[in-house]
């Protein structure tokens, strides 16, 4: 599919119109633990419910702070389909074949996976039960080991589609030989609340400016050290600048000390887990995306959904995201091209609002979860009716 059009503006207010797909789907993700997957799952199921949807849900891990989210939306608790720890060990195969049977009693018409685990789970039990199949691809792929990403591949020739969230993540099965017209490219959706204009978390001091990041301290990929190193220089620039770190994870000891031999301890400030990522980014000036890959970075949407300008590495969609203005673009694993875009933005308060006002028409176009359910219900359509 060609990138998304930017001229024909959606409405972002009215989350509840029906779409038209009326069969029973069911949609399943590993867990609900807090990630950007995981809230594309909440965010997609909670908006096809609200429009009239026959909605069921799975997971592998029955656990996390959006079942809540989920019960608040009105659904019941997830069924489990537990793998015991393997993928191919003795309960694995059991929870593929009650899974085989559960699509069949709940008569389900499309079954969507959302990620790796979910993949190599759903796609096989569909298949033994008669149920078309789509799988996700919300990566690059980079991340994976080659035997996983060569399991993942077998696992999407045996699936009616195959939904990637940005281009980059679509050519990248392509070059892998998976046909084209097993693809679809569907971005990641985003609710009213994201575009609503909030009340910053932290309250605003004159003279002083906040850079944050946001994003899980569970893998080195997300880059909060290059962060940090960046944020030493800024700081020897720009005295009256405060750094933001939102997220929590078992590398933040290890950040935490950092910002401690930078000397910048004072400076930054380790927020942990929040679920008022509005306020948050209402509360800074610059929004940071680091990440060494990135297929569609839901912290860069929800950053130019709140008007905030972004600096983002030139990988993956962030590209797609960030061109013709609506970011500043840096090569990855690069801490002076870092801190010189921060330093740029910081500078020029006019380029700031340049770039935020672009960002967001083009997030309002293109990004709003009724855009993007529309989307879903015409793939689920076009799959069930093949």
């Amino acid at each position: 599919m060609s990138a998304p059009a930017q001229d024909q503006p959606t409405a972002i207010g009215d989350e509840t119109s029906s779409c038209g797909f009326s069969k029973p789907s069911f949609l399943m993700t590993n867990s609900l633990e807090r990630g950007g997957t995981e809230r594309q799952f909440v965010e997609l199921a909670s908006s096809l419910k609200a429009s009239g949807c026959m909605v069921h849900l799975g997971c592998i891990l029955r656990k996390g702070p959006f079942l809540h989210d989920l019960s608040r939306a009105g659904f019941a608790e997830p069924a489990q389909f537990s793998l015991g720890g393997s993928l191919y060990g003795v309960q694995s195969l059991k929870s593929r074949w009650r899974l085989r049977q559960h699509l069949r009693q709940l008569e389900i018409a499309v079954a969507h996976s959302f990620d790796f685990y979910v993949n190599l789970t759903l796609v096989p039990a569909a298949k033994l039960a008669g149920v078309p199949v789509i799988g996700s691809h919300r990566q690059l792929g980079d991340l994976l080991s080659p035997a996983q990403f060569r399991a993942q591949l077998e696992m999407f020739r045996w699936c009616d589609r195959v939904v990637c969230n940005s281009n980059a993540a679509a050519d990248r099965l392509r070059q892998a030989g998976l046909q084209l017209s097993r693809i679809a490219v569907i971005g990641n959706g985003m609710g009213p609340p994201l575009f609503a204009r909030a009340t910053p978390v932290l309250s605003r001091s004159p003279g002083i400016v906040r850079v944050g990041m946001i994003g899980r301290m569970n893998i080195r990929a997300k880059n909060q050290d290059a962060f940090l190193r960046a944020a030493a220089r800024v700081s020897r620039k720009f005295p009256e600048c405060k750094f933001l770190l939102v997220g929590d994870g078992p590398l933040r000891r290890e950040l935490e000390e950092l910002a401690g031999d930078l000397e910048i301890q004072e400076r930054v400030s380790f927020v942990g887990d929040r679920q008022d990522i509005p306020a948050m980014l209402a509360s800074m000036d610059v929004s940071v995306v680091a990440s060494a890959s990135e297929s569609l970075s839901n912290v860069m949407l929800e950053s130019m959904a709140a008007g905030i300008p972004v600096v983002a590495t030139e990988v993956g969609g962030n590209v797609e995201l960030g061109a013709e203005g609506r970011a500043v673009l840096i090569p990855a694993n690069n801490d002076e091209a870092l801190a010189e875009a921060i330093e740029q933005l910081l500078g020029d308060e006019k380029l700031r609002r340049e770039i935020a006002t672009q960002a967001r028409r083009f997030a309002e176009q293109n990004f709003s979860m009724r855009r993007i359910r529309e989307q879903y219900c015409e793939l689920y359509s076009q799959v069930s009716s093949a």
